[in-house]
């Protein structure tokens, strides 16, 4: 197999472990820069945006607001995994907005969260306190195990080796 062979199916690889989860994991900051890991459930539009339908009640819903920067990521389970210091993963350095109650995306990821994870979504839509933000990828780093670090390119998904010089 030559190199761009196996950069096209790491992508694909990349692409599964995406697939593959119905959560993310969502590290913030406060204002004062103290850090925070928690999780959503998500949905992912065409451009690649990671959509997620977060309470008030959630320290990383206040961090979002006032902290329009956040990562996401996304790793092979445990049990699926041969190594545990060499997890399956991907990190996503996104750009966060908030999404208002009265547009057509609102609308639309909301149907899509309620397809993805049936009718909680629609009493969750009823509570005032959710919040619905898209997490937009502006970088992005897919680790495949030992020695196979990739940079994701975010407009078209294809990987690169990493080197770190690129950041």
């Amino acid at each position: 197999m030559n190199e761009a062979e196996n950069l096209t199916e790491r992508a694909n690889a990349l692409q599964e472990l995406i697939a593959s989860q119905q959560t993310l994991l969502l590290s913030t900051a406060s204002v004062n820069s103290v850090p925070d890991l928690s999780y959503a459930p998500f949905v992912r539009d065409q451009a690649g945006c990671f959509y997620i339908f977060v309470s008030e009640l959630a320290a990383h819903t206040a961090h979002l607001v006032d902290n329009r920067q956040a990562s996401v990521m996304f790793i092979r389970p445990e049990s699926e995994s041969r190594n545990l210091f060499a997890r399956e993963r991907a990190v996503f350095n996104c750009k966060v907005r908030e999404i208002g109650r009265d547009g057509q995306i609102y609308t639309a990821q909301l149907l899509a969260l309620q397809d993805k994870f049936g009718e909680v979504v629609s009493v969750l839509r009823s509570l005032s306190d959710f919040h619905l933000f898209a997490l937009c990828p502006e970088s992005g780093r897919y680790v495949a195990g030992f020695g196979q670090a990739y940079t994701i390119n975010i407009k078209d998904g294809t990987l690169s080796p990493f080197s770190n010089k690129q950041n």
